[in-house]
């Protein structure tokens, strides 16, 4: 909001509250629409339909997954941690939420007479602020294996905080030569710097190729499916999770690849701006979306492509491999800045 202030304006609470219920209808719908894609992509890439029986296509399928889920009766372990049991899967989703509100889908434009930017906030520290939501979702992961009182969930959540330690500290590192040639955290401003000059992914691809593997590992995706392996932990720390809270589960990891992709289409792939062109303000949000798409179907891609890494190799890869080149591209990228300037 640090830019419409600075332009002596400000949002009334209507608008913000019509902004609210706009991005998070369109990024929720993004997840049953993920969802469908993944098994679709999937089941091509196996030689086999996917779902093609619910609805035209198959295309009502994620739906009636979601239906079936909500509508199970809800049941935990005799020894489960009672609330914190049930509040796992709330944390997840709502940390996944709280994220969303910070992507930018588009400049600022008039809405009845009323200046607001196409994003829910803009704060001065956005790039803290996402990293910030995501370690408290790792919370969800812990909470969800720790009060389930059983051993494969347990192990689950202990992997996913081995997890986090071994590739947070390079995914936070890769983005602080983004920062440095912008010269702020505010996710409106990198998108800014981008369409003035060029897509980050050109100077920082390096920077690109570490947050895009954490990305992989932050949303608990293969090849870094750990927490969950199910050949391994049966499911991780959501084995003894069953209808509604499974469904929150499932519904949070899609809705963080939703969260990555979007802030990897911001730091990375010029936001809303186009090449060469200027389209008009209204087709900012779909420029977004679309790039959005892209990754997504990256994920899904690499899914169907690599198989799960080991559980020590992936620490090495973590603290041998990204750690390392992320410091020397944060080194470098300092040097270049301060001679280039």
């Amino acid at each position: 909001m640090h830019l419409l202030a600075e332009v002596g304006y400000f949002e009334p609470w209507w608008m913000q509250l019509a902004k609210a219920l706009v991005i998070f209808f369109v990024v929720f719908n993004l997840v049953p629409l993920t969802l469908l894609a993944d098994r679709k992509v999937l089941g091509r890439f196996q030689h086999r339909y996917g779902p093609n029986r619910v609805g035209p296509f198959g295309t009502l399928q994620a739906v009636a997954d979601i239906g079936k889920l909500v509508f199970k009766a809800q049941f935990r372990p005799a020894g489960a941690q009672g609330w914190l049991f049930a509040a796992a899967p709330v944390i997840s989703m709502m940390t996944a939420a709280a994220t969303i509100a910070i992507i930018p889908f588009g400049d600022t434009v008039d809405i009845f007479g009323t200046k607001t930017g196409l994003y829910g906030v803009d704060p001065s520290i956005g790039i803290l602020f996402a990293f910030a939501f995501g370690g408290i979702a790792f919370y969800g992961l812990m909470l969800g294996g720790w009060a389930s009182a059983s051993k494969y969930s347990f192990l689950g959540s202990m992997r996913a905080a081995a997890q986090l330690i071994s590739y947070e500290v390079a995914q936070g590192l890769s983005l602080v030569g983004v920062i440095m040639m912008v010269g702020s955290l505010s996710l409106v401003d990198i998108v800014n710097w981008q369409a003035d000059n060029f897509w980050m992914v050109g100077p920082q691809l390096v920077a690109f190729l570490i947050f895009l593997v954490a990305g992989f590992a932050e949303t608990n995706r293969a090849p870094f499916d750990l927490p969950e392996a199910d050949a391994e932990l049966v499911g991780g720390y959501n084995t003894e999770y069953g209808g509604g809270r499974f469904a929150a589960f499932f519904a949070a990891e899609y809705l963080n690849m939703v969260v990555v992709s979007g802030l990897i289409v911001t730091l990375f792939f010029g936001g809303w701006h186009i090449p060469f062109v200027d389209p008009p303000t209204w087709v900012d949000p779909i420029v977004v979306i679309a790039k959005m798409c892209v990754v997504l179907f990256f994920f899904i891609w690499v899914r169907a492509t690599l198989p799960r890494l080991r559980y020590d190799q992936l620490m090495s890869l973590g603290w041998k491999i990204l750690l390392p080149l992320a410091t020397l591209n944060a080194f470098v990228t300092a040097i270049l800045v301060v001679v280039l300037d």
